[in-house]
């Protein structure tokens, strides 16, 4: 845990540290502090926007209707007994009307915190599967990865204007063609490393909220369990109604579109062709090591979430 705490820091400082670099250089040798104050700006107001009105976005998109507690007690239950041992104000609850089996959690803040389920997950997860998914949810408001992440994302967003404006306008108004071209083509360079480092920041939240299941009483073998049966249920989804989510995937508890090529490595755990990963099993992982190949390494450099051999693999690390 103090390793995965150890590189975010380091993360967010190198982050953090290049922009402010890199703004004060730019700024103050080749663009008119004016100008440029204008697009750091626009930046900044952007994501502001988009914090504001994402949960709108989210709950459009997911068709989430927020229940009543005569609708599922059961499911109030859990959540407030997960938030009360979390320490957090209990989030508003909802179910997504979409078939793929998940779970999010997303809102402004700690407040303003919702959980919501679809309605494929309730009918494929048992109750401690179920709890467990929700204690990982849960955990991400606690930890405040939405506007972690929001905050971090702004980053790429800065480099993006700054390329775009030596590229396409810089040019107009500046006699040094070539330099400005370069320093464009230097800011699509840099745009596309942040917003790497940034897909990184994005699975080590994924990695804490893990952790953060636990932390509140749940099981890694129900975790473990629950991410298998995830990605078996979004192998089984259609391209159409993963496509309408595409553009929110990061907000799940693991990426459905990666399912068709987990569920071949993740069927190899179920010794017992169960359709669980129970605790032999998770234990016999733990002594394994695991080795991806080069394809694996790449897409998962390029998601917002870890590769689920290596996720289920650190999960029989913990002891709750």
């Amino acid at each position: 845990m103090f390793s995965l705490q150890l590189r975010m820091w380091l993360l967010l400082t190198i982050l953090f540290g290049f922009i402010y670099a890199v703004i004060v250089v730019i700024g103050t040798k080749f663009f008119h502090a004016g100008n440029f104050t204008f697009y750091l700006v626009i930046s900044v107001v952007m994501m502001f926007i988009q914090y504001m009105i994402g949960p709108k976005i989210v709950e459009w998109t997911m068709r989430v209707k927020y229940l009543k507690r005569e609708d599922n007690p059961r499911l109030f239950q859990m959540v407030e007994g997960l938030a009360m041992r979390a320490q957090i104000p209990t989030p508003r609850i909802g179910v997504a009307q979409i078939p793929i089996p998940n779970a999010f959690a997303f809102g402004r803040s700690l407040k303003d915190g919702r959980v919501c389920v679809t309605q494929g997950i309730l009918n494929l997860l048992n109750e401690q599967e179920l709890k467990a998914v929700l204690g990982h949810e849960l955990s991400h408001l606690k930890n405040r990865d939405v506007l972690t992440i929001t905050l971090l994302s702004v980053i790429p967003m800065i480099f993006y204007r700054i390329a775009w404006q030596f590229l396409f306008f810089g040019r107009r108004r500046d006699s040094r063609e070539g330099n400005t071209v370069l320093i464009g083509l230097a800011a699509f360079l840099f745009y596309f490393l942040t917003n790497l480092l940034v897909l990184y920041a994005s699975r080590i939240r994924e990695y804490f909220a893990d952790r953060g299941s636990i932390l509140l009483g749940n099981q890694p073998q129900a975790l473990a369990s629950s991410l298998y049966k995830l990605v078996y249920g979004s192998a089984r989804i259609n391209k159409e109604s993963l496509k309408e989510v595409e553009g929110l995937k990061a907000f799940f508890v693991n990426d459905p579109s990666c399912a068709l090529k987990e569920i071949k490595e993740l069927s190899q755990l179920d010794l017992d062709k169960s359709g669980t990963i129970d605790v032999s099993e998770l234990e016999a992982l733990r002594n394994k090591q695991i080795r991806l190949n080069f394809g694996d390494r790449l897409m998962e450099l390029l998601s917002t979430h870890p590769n689920m051999l290596k996720r289920i693999k650190r999960l029989s690390e913990y002891r709750p």
